[in-house]
């Protein structure tokens, strides 16, 4: 398998590889959504009704597609977003996913409910620019724990999600009968139901010197109410349709998110993002960097850490090309002004990122 990745090409040959090992539960795990579904197709129409405004005539003869993020210097402002049980589409999980990212240079955001911990994924990818992200199932001693052993392992920001006050139905794991064990060990979520701004406070006094950023953030006002809080990062998520359904769209979300935080603090968004002109997009209207889940669920069920690699490899071409033809030499020249408002071509769904597949694949 060490030479398979070769043989992708496209991204869409990714995505039809890892269709092709995963059995229907996995699959549905990973590509669907809570009820209807329309939160999932929200996030892509959200994407694809922004059409570019290129500009010509610059020197883009050199184009850097990397960022900084909290300190850490990033191949591209990409993030391997938190997914729970990555383990159930490679048997590496998580530490194969932090040495995917060590070896191409973008960042991991590990989930608490993904094997094998951080300790070990830590001493997977030991110089993998890392943050851990926590589902929050215990009091605020649980919550210092978490902090204490992150900090020890060399996680760079700490993140708590807080759009999973209830869990959804998700209708193709239910209709398939199907329960990932971490859901069947679960216990303690009314603690993830009582999580307040007091909570948020707590944390901020107790842990200055940690990055702290809130994940699941969906309208201006909770982000104001972060900065007002102190917290460094605003992460723009729906879950990836999986929560809160008939929701907006990650991208729809992203321009008063912004406008609220108004640079005083970084802006991160996920949601339906599997181009590289999906990131320049996210760029150019002002976030600081892209997170991608199912994506990196598909890398690695596809081929590995090597499958992983070659996902970022795609996306770092694509968005180099993008950003050439923009007539932007860096991320920071690409600003509001080369986007505008455009009817979508494509009925969203799950997999409209990839023309080549079939609707519904």
């Amino acid at each position: 398998m060490a030479d398979e990745p070769q043989q992708f090409e496209t991204l869409h040959e990714i995505v039809k590889a890892a269709r092709e090992r995963l059995d229907k539960n996995r699959w549905d795990y990973l590509m669907g959504a809570t009820e209807t579904e329309s939160t999932l197709k929200r996030n892509r129409q959200a994407i694809d009704q922004l059409a570019f405004r290129p500009r010509v005539l610059r020197d883009v003869s050199k184009v850097d597609t990397s960022t900084i993020l909290f300190g850490r210097k990033l191949t591209v402002p990409v993030l391997l977003a938190p997914i729970g049980s990555l383990e159930s589409f490679e048997a590496g999980g998580g530490a194969t996913a932090a040495r995917a990212a060590g070896r191409f240079g973008c960042a991991l955001m590990l989930s608490s409910v993904c094997n094998p911990g951080l300790e070990a994924v830590a001493e997977a990818g030991p110089d993998t620019a890392r943050i851990f992200q926590l589902y929050v199932r215990g009091d605020a001693a649980f919550e210092d724990d978490y902090v204490r052993r992150a900090v020890d392992k060399g996680y760079f920001a700490f993140a708590v999600t807080v759009d999973t006050a209830h869990y959804s139905r998700r209708e193709r794991d239910l209709a398939n009968r199907f329960v990932k064990p971490w859901r069947q060990r679960a216990t303690g979520m009314d603690w993830q139901a009582a999580y307040d701004w007091k909570r948020v406070a707590r944390f901020k006094d107790t842990h200055p010197d940690v990055k702290l950023i809130l994940k699941g953030i969906g309208t201006g006002e909770d982000a104001a109410a972060c900065v007002a809080h102190g917290v460094d990062g605003i992460y723009v998520s729906n879950h990836g349709g999986r929560q809160l359904d008939q929701g907006r769209g990650s991208m729809e979300v992203l321009e008063e998110v912004v406008a609220a935080v108004a640079g005083r603090a970084t802006v991160i968004v996920d949601g339906g993002f599997y181009r590289g002109t999906d990131i320049a997009k996210a760029i150019a209207l002002g976030a600081d960097c892209v997170g991608i889940g199912r994506l990196t669920g598909l890398g690695m069920a596809a081929a590995g850490e090597d499958g992983l690699v070659r996902v970022l490899e795609l996306l770092q071409e694509e968005l180099t090309i993008a950003l050439g033809l923009l007539g932007a030499r860096n991320l920071g020249e690409l600003v509001p002004s080369m986007v505008a408002k455009a009817l979508p071509v494509v009925p969203p769904h799950v997999t409209s990122a990839f023309p080549l597949l079939a609707e519904g694949y």
